[in-house]
């Protein structure tokens, strides 16, 4: 099947903390199959960094090095509680733990991060992105979705991306006027809806964020019930949401939400994902090219006559 060069398509990459480094082998993968550009980009949570990067212009082969070489989100945290191994480490990061939640909204500030993404995203608001970019999190105070990017073009990428991963309890809500912003997971970790909204009829979805049986050892300590609760919280969740992908890419991993130590493993489990699916993407890709070619065709038979059609259907979502 060829490959619609001119489809107008978005994209939306699902949250999943460390394995949703997963979508940046995906999108390596759909640029060596030759696929066009998204016409928009979704993400929640590190779908939402990665994506935004992408969205900011961001080039493959950067965004590759910067994830193997340059993203060890430890190093970016403003407390020293996820740095410490061994068993005394273990003792120090327990005491600052309960004493982090106990006196502040979160464990970090996620200050640090914050400047990251102002740095690779050049300073970009969502009015100077390469591609169109959208991203969601909760105002915890209403509970609403915020959707980042629809109303306001000069609004801030990097500090939208902060607030899409304001993992609760690990990062402190992202503060913005009067909101107090968290993950937008907790809302739509998949959020297709939105780029429904904005009317695009094909929607490839990437979900990093398998749910699957786990054994009695992995619910040892209460921060692994607190997280395998809000995991199947989302899952329930998503299972009850109408709106879906016309293709979505399953790239899950047992690697863990805060593991970043397997960021080769996992990019290639993106690349994987596609190559798996290859022939479903081709089709996916291949919507529309009837439709393209009959057009040319037509246009090319009104240039013949000396009549010019201004027929733009091709370039609406």
């Amino acid at each position: 099947m060829r490959i619609n060069k001119h489809l107008k398509w978005a994209l939306v990459l699902s949250g999943g903390g460390a394995k949703g480094l997963t979508h940046v082998g995906v999108l390596n993968a759909l640029s060596a199959m030759g696929v066009p550009e998204p016409s928009l980009i979704v993400g929640t949570s590190m779908g939402a960094i990665v994506g935004g990067l992408y969205a900011c212009g961001m080039r493959l082969s950067e965004l590759i090095r910067f994830t193997l070489e340059e993203f060890d989100i430890s190093a970016y945290l403003d407390s020293f509680v996820f740095k410490l191994n061994g068993p005394v480490g273990k003792v120090f990061q327990t005491g600052q733990i309960l004493g982090s939640l106990a006196t502040k909204p979160g464990i970090d500030s996620g200050q640090q991060l914050l400047k990251l993404f102002e740095t690779f995203t050049e300073g970009k608001t969502f009015g100077e992105t390469k591609i169109p970019f959208r991203c969601n999190a909760v105002d915890l105070l209403t509970g609403d979705e915020v959707v980042f990017g629809i109303n306001a073009d000069t609004g801030s990428v990097a500090q939208a991306m902060r607030a899409s991963m304001s993992f609760p309890g690990v990062f402190e809500p992202f503060i913005e006027g009067e909101r107090r912003l968290a993950d937008g997971g907790l809302a739509d970790n998949m959020p297709v809806a939105i780029a429904r909204n904005e009317g695009f009829k094909r929607v490839l979805a990437v979900d990093v964020g398998a749910f699957h049986r786990i054994s009695v050892s992995e619910l040892k300590n209460g921060s692994q019930v607190v997280f395998r609760s809000l995991e199947a919280a989302l899952y329930l969740m998503r299972q009850k949401r109408a709106s879906k992908a016309d293709l979505t890419l399953h790239a899950g991993s047992g690697v863990s939400a805060f593991d970043f130590t397997h960021k080769q493993e996992l990019i290639a489990l993106g690349e994987r994902a596609v190559r798996e699916s290859e022939e479903a993407v081709r089709a996916f890709f291949s919507a529309g090219l009837i439709a393209d070619i009959r057009a040319a065709i037509t246009q090319s038979r009104y240039r013949e006559c000396g009549i010019y059609s201004e027929d733009t259907s091709a370039e609406t979502p």
